[in-house]
């Protein structure tokens, strides 16, 4: 993500972005690979890095104002996974019991 050299940023992956009809906010979705410890350390430096990053956006797609960024974690990619690790448990049961 830009050339931020936080540490806590490095496993972060932006799944997702929602401007608000103004203009004024931006809601990111992020996630990381390791969800338990990872994750509020990487809110930490994505909030630290909101000014750095703001500037960055607004130098790349030349806008005048650029949102405010809010970082939210996205559960569903979580959510996803768990859904996607039962499905393949029952079915290998199903093959199991054939």
């Amino acid at each position: 993500m830009f050339n931020i050299k936080d540490p806590r940023v490095a496993p972060v992956t932006v799944t997702g972005v929602k401007v608000a009809r103004d203009i004024g906010s931006a809601r990111v979705y992020f996630t990381v690979g390791d969800e338990a410890g990872e994750r509020k350390d990487a809110e930490r430096g994505l909030r630290s890095a909101a000014p750095y990053i703001r500037h960055e956006l607004g130098q790349v797609l030349r806008l005048r104002f650029v949102p405010e960024l809010r970082f939210q974690y996205d559960e569903s990619v979580g959510y996803g996974q768990k859904i996607d690790a039962l499905l393949r448990q029952i079915k290998d049961e199903d093959h199991d019991d054939s």
